[in-house]
């Protein structure tokens, strides 16, 4: 069935007259009928403007009963159809934009991903209705060690090794797999609504941004700022590449310390013993140390010690403060070549630097009859070798921090290798001023001295990689030349070829660097390599960089957020944008890390299909900034009960709204300007009080929004619709469109009623988008799509003091209520009420009277107002609301006496009872002395809990057999 959505009377949101809203296609859908069902996602073309409704996009509450997740699909393509991700200038200058954290092409969607799509999609559709330009820029990273891995998997499924292919074939089959597989990310990103403008989808990969990180190289080599050396790095043995140190983890794992002899040389017969974890890297020590002011081993300082398994050869025993006097034993080997604190006390020192290990984590020939044996079977063999010549002391059981590769899960060796370097002092100190002058604002704004300590002690950054698969470095040699003095830096190889002539003759042979760059080389550009740079004259740089925000988890905060500032300021001399907004990890609901070891990932899109899109971004978008959150099927499912909520509201707000054809009563409810001070102090107390709630909200709400305060956004909303809107004015509202009264008396409830929900569903929409649009284009008189509407205007007249008088008669309501509960009165049963107050709050709530009967379920004819109690207060309930305002509820209205009499003196006697039997306990010393504190002390709370209820029943029987005579 098919809703329109508009009235015949206005204009039609699809009609020719709408100029924002004339693109649309006849949504076509395609199905795959097995496995997974995916999204077809529609690219907008233009075609005749029709009715969204009439081409089935938009499902009315009226006609069914809980808004259907199956519709988003429709609404997602309905809304990029017609253009609506893409900025527009009409409304205002200063654009708003985020440039989107690339997710990798390899990847599949998960909590982490599903967090920064929800918060970034918020800030775009807030700052898109207030009128900015705002433009989404999305796109996906190459990731370099990750994609080349999928892809050998898959060769070796085929029987087949990367070596046995050239560079050129393998990277055509990664781009063969990039075409049939990189797209699911982006679908599924998609599916969760974000609103990001596809037709500017960048890749790292993309010839543009190819263009931008080549010519990034080569600007930061002519500046000397890029440099190539020998240095410790992280080395991947079975990637054969090095890794950065954000693709390292450490994990807690059972390990060995194993105790050796290192005799000291000189002929004495005394040894040093030294306790280690990787005994096969001996071979590459170049010294012992000890601590300086360590009494055990001082008169050894300056003498010779012989490392085991090498045939004698000798290394200085030294000195150093770094030295831990109560690990092991105190004694420390020093191997530069295979440990990062080695290594830098080794350059302090001027140590020798021995590597032992080969590429592929074999030892070499410096390890002697071991060369060729893996590291870890090398470590067996030398043990034993070890335990044979009686040098080995002991082994036990240790704890170790295993450095992990993260995307192979092998342990990482640290290792010296030639690699390309970035010099980042310089770089760091411009990107510390920014922040420390403001510019760059940081969110939460702890995380400025964590960026601050980083950037300080800041690491030349090791940018090239061991890989086929991503930007190669633009590099070349000199064929007979050595490569470390004779090398060229340009931006293609023809022009690498030109420079090579000019300098060695035409006859010269130039070979490019294998190694391509680090993948955040590349995404340290993105801001601005996607808008067009280096072309500083690209339409989209010069409109939209610097950015304005930048999203992204707290984890990356060094690895990527920094980098970009550094880059940014470097090459464009700007900040890239001025907000970064940093969200916390997501946890499950006990707080424990999500891993398929412990079996508590939860799935985005299996959570989808059961709770909502809207369900699950509403619920991320309820943490913290910089916050860990907490994620529950408990939460979600509380909030698809929310948007089941708004469902339901919305359905109520419809079907009490008149038909679409009866024109006058349209005119009277379209008379009503409640945004305008004069007509919101004429509304009718309940009226006037929920439209200046609404206003105080959109205020409280904006200022939320505009200081990334989303969760406090989030729970606003929530409390007054449900707290205020729903379980107030709704029923409230009933009064004026149940009862007699006339038209004028129900055109006033049908106003506000849709007033208010329109504009709760405008500052709902960010957060929850589909539900929200679903709502909004079922109400009459739609012009536009909610996306592109106007926010709410701020500072609209509020009337405090009509919010306090309906808080007193809330009050009033409320004790009513609680007395009915007390007395067990039947929910369908109307009962009796004098209500005593002063001639200000009588005259105010007895205009209500309707309200206040429908809302407490009293006889609205036997509903009394006086200024002194009534002449039955004795045998009536009574009721203290607030200062100046009480309530009588006769007895007899509400209950039946004799039974009521009959059941308190039963519940009397049973608690009598046991109120006997616990003081029994407590009069008894053997009890007292000899039961644990804490059992006294229960049955002591239990006693009195006890005896004040029985007070309580005896004043209430009391009062009952006062009321009415007792027949025996």
């Amino acid at each position: 069935m098919i809703l329109q959505t508009a009235l015949s009377s206005g204009p039609s949101l699809f009609s020719p007259c709408c100029s924002t809203c004339n693109r649309l296609n006849p949504l076509l859908f395609s199905k795959r009928r097995c496995g997974l069902r995916r999204w077809h996602f529609v690219r907008p073309r233009p075609f005749a403007a029709v009715a969204a409704a009439e081409n089935g996009v938009f499902t009315s509450p009226e006609i069914a009963k809980t808004f259907d997740f199956a519709s988003e699909e429709r609404i997602y393509n309905w809304w990029e159809s017609q253009g609506f991700f893409r900025p527009k200038f009409d409304r205002g200058s200063d654009p708003f934009v985020i440039s989107m954290p690339p997710p990798n092409v390899t990847g599949s969607l998960h909590m982490g991903h599903a967090m920064f799509v929800t918060l970034e999609d918020i800030m775009v559709r807030y700052h898109r209705m207030r009128g900015r330009p705002t433009l989404w820029l999305p796109g996906t990273d190459h990731a370099g060690i990750a994609t080349q891995l999928v892809v050998e998997r898959m060769l070796a499924s085929e029987g087949i090794k990367r070596v046995d292919l050239s560079r050129d074939e393998f990277t055509n089959r990664v781009w063969e797999w990039k075409e049939k597989y990189g797209g699911t990310i982006a679908n599924q990103i998609r599916r969760l609504g974000a609103s990001c403008d596809w037709s500017r989808e960048r890749f790292t990969l993309d010839e543009q941004l190819s263009r931008a990180v080549i010519e990034a190289f080569v600007r930061l080599h002519e500046k000397g700022l890029i440099y190539q050396g020998s240095y410790m790095v992280n080395w991947s043995p079975n990637l054969q590449t090095a890794v950065s140190d954000l693709e390292v983890e450490y994990s807690e794992e059972s390990g060995t310390l194993y105790y050796i002899k290192y005799r000291v040389a000189g002929g004495s017969s005394d040894y040093l013993t030294i306790a280690t974890t990787r005994p096969e890297t001996l071979f590459g020590d170049v010294a012992i140390a000890v601590h300086p002011k360590d009494d055990r081993y001082s008169k050894y300082i300056g003498m010779m010690a012989i490392v085991p398994m090498t045939y004698g050869r000798h290394v200085p025993i030294i000195s150093d403060r770094q030295v831990e006097k109560d690990f092991g034993t105190g004694v420390l080997k020093i191997s530069p070549g295979h440990d990062h604190n080695d290594y830098l006390l080794a350059r302090k020192l001027g140590l020798p630097i021995l590597n032992v290990m080969n590429k592929d984590g074999t030892l070499n020939e410096v390890a002697g009859l071991f060369c060729g044996l893996d590291r870890f079977e090398a470590r067996k063999k030398l043990w034993a070798d070890l335990e044979e010549t009686g040098l080995a002391v002991k082994k036990e059981p240790h704890t170790l921090r295993v450095p992990r590769s993260q995307r192979g899960g092998e342990i990482i060796e640290p290792l010296i290798s030639k690699q390309w370097f970035v010099s980042m002092e310089t770089l760091a100190e411009k990107a510390l001023r920014v922040v420390e002058k403001g510019e760059l604002t940081i969110i939460p704004e702890r995380f400025e001295k964590i960026y601050n300590h980083w950037l300080s002690n800041i690491k030349d950054w090791c940018i090239s990689r061991q890989l086929w698969w991503g930007h190669r470095i633009p590099v070349w040699y000199i064929v007979g030349k050595d490569c470390e003095e004779e090398y060229i830096v340009a931006r293609s190889s023809d022009e690498a070829l030109e420079k090579a002539r000019e300098k060695y003759g035409k006859d010269v042979e130039i070979y490019q660097d294998p190694d391509v760059l680090d993948t955040w080389f590349s995404s340290a550009l993105w801001p601005f390599s996607t808008l067009g740079w280096p072309d500083v004259s690209a339409e989209d740089f010069k409109q939209f960089y610097p950015t304005a925000m930048l999203e992204t988890g707290h984890d990356i905060l060094f690895f990527w957020v920094a980098r970009m500032v550094m880059m940014g300021i470097e090459f464009t001399g700007t900040i890239p944008f001025s907000y970064v907004y940093l969200h916390g990890l997501i946890r499950d609901s006990q707080g424990r890390k999500m891993s398929k070891t412990l079996g508590n990932v939860i799935d985005p899109i299996d959570t989808i299909k059961e709770f909502g899109t809207d369900a699950l971004r509403f619920t991320l978008a309820l943490g913290t900034a910089g916050q860990d959150l907490n994620l529950s099927t408990e939460r979600l499912a509380s909030n698809k009960a929310f948007t089941n909520k708004l469902w339901n509201a919305g359905k109520f707000v419809l079907q009490n709204l008149p038909d679409q054809n009866d024109a006058s009563t349209w005119e009277s409810i379209l008379a009503y300007k409640l945004d305008r001070e004069e007509s919101l102090i004429a509304l009718p107390l309940p009226e006037c009080w929920v439209v200046s709630k609404l206003h105080l909200l959109i205020d409280a709400v904006t200022s939320s929004y505009d200081k990334f305060f989303f969760g406090d956004v989030g729970r606003e909303i929530y409390d007054f619709f449900w707290g205020d809107f729903a379980d107030w004015y709704i029923e409230a509202s009933k009064a004026r469109l149940y009862h007699s009264g006339g038209d004028s008396v129900a055109s006033v409830a049908q106003a506000v009623l849709l007033y208010v929900f329109e504009n709760i569903l405008k500052l709902l929409h960010p957060f929850m988008p589909f539900v929200t649009e679903e709502l909004w284009q079922a109400l009459p008189q739609r012009k536009e799509a909610i996306m592109v509407s106007p926010w709410p205007q701020t500072s609209l007249p509020r009337h405090a003091n009509s919010i306090k008088k309906f808080e007193n008669l809330q009050a009033l309501t409320r004790a009513i209520r609680n007395a009915r509960a007390e007395y067990s009165v039947e929910p369908a049963k109307r009962i009796s009420a004098s209500v005593v107050a002063s001639e200000e709050v009588i005259q105010y709530i007895s205009k209500e009277k309707e309200v206040l009967a429908l809302l407490s379920r009293l006889d609205v004819q036997n509903v009394h107002f006086t200024n002194s109690p009534p002449g039955d207060a004795e045998q009536s309930v009574h009721l203290v609301a607030g200062e100046g305002l009480e309530a009588y509820l006769p007895l007899a209205d509400m209950i039946d006496i004799s039974a009521e009499v009959e059941r308190l003196s039963k519940r009397l006697s049973k608690m009598q009872t046991e109120y006997d039997g616990l003081k029994a306990r407590l009069s008894s010393p053997k009890f007292v002395e000899k039961a644990p504190d804490d059992v006294v002390h229960g049955v002591r709370e239990k006693a009195a809990e006890a005896e004040e209820k029985i007070i309580l029943t005896k004043n209430r029987l009391a009062l009952l057999k006062s009321t009415a005579p007792i027949t025996e």
